[in-house]
């Protein structure tokens, strides 16, 4: 398991985080195709889309999407 960064955009404030057991690999399996469609006008998506069709693919798979984390300051 493990928490890791999703950029698609040139804006960081549409990033997002995924708490996941899938693979590099599995991830941009998924996403690259629906970024690549929206950048040649072939369509649209969301956050919520690239995340639903991450478990579409992968159902077994655990995949719980974030937006903003907490901070513990010590």
């Amino acid at each position: 398991m493990r928490v890791i960064r999703i950029n698609t955009t040139a804006y960081s404030e549409e990033d997002f985080f995924l708490m996941t057991t899938l693979t590099d690999e599995q991830i941009s399996e998924v996403i690259r195709p629906i970024v690549q469609a929206e950048r040649e006008g072939e369509g649209s998506y969301n956050n919520n889309i690239l995340v639903y069709q991450l478990s579409e693919r992968f159902p077994l798979e655990y995949i719980s999407m974030f937006t903003e984390f907490d901070e513990i300051k010590i």
